[in-house]
């Protein structure tokens, strides 16, 4: 028995490793957070491992009887749409179960959208904090503004359609003049980052229609 975490490329599908194309033909059952999206990636690496569904909405609800699969001797891997599973994305849950339990878990190396987008960004990489998804509403506004003092680079995720809006509420907190780098599409054909002050980037991306996964890299205080 034994619980694997696959990365799965957060664009180009070329950035799937060899391991990772083994491990999956190789487990007994792959956990999806969409079956449809990760059977595009799974016909092309011609991965025929059974499929079942396993996202947000499912995964307390399905924790313990995974759990007895695992440890009736079924090797399960985990995968999301992009990226690791676990950072912003189902696993968590499912990984701290199976420790309790003594089962043997373990993630591969591999893709994860805020890396690259926070080499890319050049901001200081030595100290970082992860904040993942800010709060859609309730408490938004007082996550934001705990990031005015924080002194490490801020790591953000957030939706293309809240984008503007999450730029100009930490312009009203933080500044028109903090630094920023803003990545979007990363691996794909149209990747782009826009770096700049606070105001230079949103001026940027209110110029047009935003699309992707984004990743927003803010500087942290200088003191």
């Amino acid at each position: 028995m034994k619980l694997f975490l696959v990365p799965t490329p957060v664009g180009n599908l070329g950035d799937m490793t060899f391991r990772g194309v083994e491990v999956l033909k190789s487990v007994d059952l792959i956990l999806a957070e969409d079956t449809r999206t990760s059977r595009v990636l799974l016909q092309h690496y011609g991965i025929e491992t059974p499929l079942q569904s396993y996202h947000i909405f499912n995964e307390h609800q399905t924790v313990a009887s995974l759990i007895e699969r695992l440890k009736g001797g079924t090797t399960i891997a985990v995968i999301t749409d992009a990226g690791t599973p676990g950072i912003s994305d189902p696993g968590f849950l499912l990984v701290r179960e199976a420790i309790k339990q003594g089962i043997e878990v373990e993630c591969l190396p591999g893709a994860t959208a805020f890396v690259p987008a926070l080499i890319d960004s050049g901001l200081p990489c030595d100290r970082f904090t992860f904040l993942g998804f800010l709060p859609h509403k309730k408490g938004r506004q007082t996550a934001i503004q705990t990031l005015a003092n924080e002194e490490r680079t801020m790591i953000i995720y957030e939706s293309p359609y809240r984008l503007v809006k999450l730029l100009e509420q930490l312009i009203e907190v933080l500044g028109p003049d903090r630094q920023v780098s803003v990545s979007r599409e990363i691996s794909k054909l149209h990747a782009e980052t826009a770096r700049g002050t606070l105001a230079e980037v949103l001026a940027h991306f209110q110029q047009k229609e935003v699309k992707g996964e984004i990743v927003v890299i803010l500087s942290g205080l200088c003191r």
